[in-house]
């Protein structure tokens, strides 16, 4: 082990800023983060043990104690609870003779849930050691277990095991017409960098994650800035249930997303550009490190590009379970090899950014629509789509419809139209922009995909007539109360007690001063956490108890008030240790009857 871990020390440069990306081949190969690489580490990158500790403890994918040779990691998300994901589960369990939450007792095999993996269109998913596993079934269970039990080293598991399809059912202007190789960039050069950042200005594309930024606009504040250093960051970690169109376009389109990236370090004057890949994506990144190769090869990255004097290249970062490092800051804390804490802002990334330097932060289709508007025009962009909102936007769809996966419109697009094309059949009501999103009823399908009416970073999860609503806001609570960063008290308490009320309505104990104390909640965590995640956390309930209200009442026992606390329940492991179980030994509660 040490002479492991000091070549991979050495492989990094010995740099505290590569600390995760160190910690993810430790626990490739061991499978948890021993106590003795931790203390080796903390010598030769000359940091603290506790911050490694504390990286450790942050990222769901590192382990501090050991885990299975397969780990195996089943997808939480809803989509999955929908194709039978529990019973599958169950009979995972019962087929390797493992626990969930457990590692067997000859270490062969761990298993655990985990969070969306970005295969919501070919669920239930899953991931053993870091690699997809879609469209699990029994069969195919049969299959895993006897892998496992005759310790089969992954390379000689079935292919088919590890098909991820890129599903693009109804692509449009940007799917259809991909770029050629070089295009962007020669296209910028002859019409002039700045003409060009004009272009993209025109063509009003705004950024494609959600928060619709200008992009022109952030790319003008950054290439303004004052010191010479800068940085490109491309936003690979697409955590939102639901979401899985960034997953398609590096599986199919990569060299037009990184030429985008170049264009924008063309633009700003940047030298160092980063993927920041979701660790869920680990399928995907030989061949993204493949095709970085080629366009080094091709004179498309690396020194001169095309002969024009630009200095740029691109390093991939894989992410390692944590769903807060969609946000762009605590992003960047994880690119410095950091717990991925969202910082304050002001300043923005623009300004002071990776390493404290002026950094564009832009999501996958971002880049990959700003390449193609620097080929083809602002107005061939831009004649698409609202006055506020010009272009398309792609859309990851999956749920309840009978053509699940990848679809481009225009933005100004109905809610109706998306359901008819992709067979959705009486839909009960559809979550736009994954659980941080908004719900929306049947009443609602008139309302068009658009920054003015429903913003969306990408996801629409589909939910028919036969759906609980108590079923999709008790999983997406859960979601939020789990990738919490701790950070912050409104949010850390907050999505725990959020989760434990919904629970109890969950669970049919709820009263009406439950529902009140939920709305409540629900406010003072959108108005006083530290980022968007806390912000978004109380959404499902929100825009569900608005819908909805009657749903939440018929869900109410009777009462006027029933106890948060079981204190009969909680006098049960006394009970069993005075071996006493009679009337005496019990206690009543105000609100223990109907």
């Amino acid at each position: 082990m040490k002479q492991f871990i000091q070549d991979l020390a050495e492989k990094h440069s010995n740099r505290a800023k590569q600390l995760l990306q160190i910690l993810r081949e430790i626990q490739s190969r061991y499978h948890y983060i021993p106590e003795q690489a931790i203390e080796q580490l903390a010598g030769l990158l000359a940091i603290p043990r506790t911050r490694i500790i504390s990286v450790v403890e942050f990222y769901s994918f590192l382990h501090l104690t050991p885990r299975g040779h397969y780990e195996l990691l089943i997808s939480d998300c809803i989509t999955d609870h929908m194709q039978d994901k529990k019973s599958l589960t169950d009979y995972l369990v019962d087929k390797l003779n493992v626990a969930v939450g457990a590692v067997r007792e000859d270490g062969a095999v761990s298993l655990d849930n985990t969070s969306c993996t970005g295969m919501c269109d070919q669920g239930p998913a899953g991931m053993v050691n870091g690699y997809a596993l879609t469209r699990l079934d029994r069969s195919r269970i049969d299959q895993i277990a006897d892998l496992i039990n005759r310790r089969e080293p992954l390379a000689a598991w079935p292919a088919d095991l590890f098909y991820v399809d890129d599903n693009i059912v109804r692509p449009g202007v940007l799917l259809k017409q991909p770029i050629m190789q070089g295009a962007a960039l020669r296209s910028a050069f002859k019409r002039g960098l700045k003409e060009t950042l004009a272009e993209i200005d025109q063509s009003g594309l705004r950024g494609r994650g959600g928060a619709g930024f200008k992009t022109a606009m952030k790319w003008a504040f950054c290439a303004g800035e004052a010191q010479s250093e800068r940085y490109v960051v491309c936003n690979a970690d697409e955590g939102e249930p639901g979401t899985f169109k960034d997953r398609v376009l590096l599986n199919s389109f990569a060299h037009q997303v990184f030429e985008g990236m170049t264009l924008c370090a063309a633009i700003i004057g940047a030298r160092q550009g980063f993927l920041y890949l979701r660790g869920e994506y680990l399928h995907l990144y030989d061949q993204l490190q493949d095709i970085l190769d080629q366009r080094r090869q091709a004179g498309l990255l690396g020194i001169n590009i095309l002969r024009e004097g630009l200095d740029f290249d691109i390093d991939i970062h894989l992410g390692a379970g944590a769903y807060i490092c969609g946000e762009e800051s605590a992003l960047i804390e994880s690119l410095e090899g950091k717990a991925g804490i969202p910082r304050n802002r002001p300043p923005y990334p623009v300004t002071q950014g990776y390493l404290g330097k002026p950094t564009v932060v832009n999501n996958v289709e971002t880049f990959f629509a700003a390449s193609a508007i620097a080929v083809n025009g602002a107005d061939w962009f831009a004649k698409a789509g609202t006055e506020k909102s010009q272009g398309t936007k792609i859309l990851s769809i999956s749920g309840d419809c009978a053509r699940p996966g990848i679809y481009e419109y225009a933005f100004g697009t109905t809610v109706q139209t998306l359901l008819n094309e992709c067979g959705a059949r009486d839909v009960l009501g559809v979550q736009i922009g994954g659980p941080s999103g908004t719900f929306i009823s049947s009443q609602e399908f008139d309302r068009k995909l658009a920054f003015e009416d429903l913003a969306t970073g990408g996801s629409v999860i589909i939910f028919n007539e036969s759906r609980d609503i108590f079923d999709i806001v008790h999983n997406f609570t859960h979601f939020f109360a789990h990738e919490s960063c701790g950070f912050c008290t409104p949010c850390r308490v907050g999505t725990s007690l959020l989760k434990k009320q919904v629970n109890k309505i969950y669970e049919g104990h709820g009263s009406a001063g439950d529902v009140a104390a939920l709305e409540e909640m629900g406010r003072l965590i959108k108005g006083y956490s530290h980022c968007g995640l806390g912000q978004t956390a109380a959404n499902p309930v929100l825009t569900t108890l608005e819908r909805y209200p009657e749903l939440y009442q018929n869900k109410l026992k009777k009462i006027s008030y029933e106890p948060g606390f079981d204190l009969d329940g909680a006098l049960d492991i006394a009970r069993r240790l005075a071996q006493r179980d009679d009337a005496a030994a019990h206690l009543s509660q105000v609100g223990d009857h109907d």
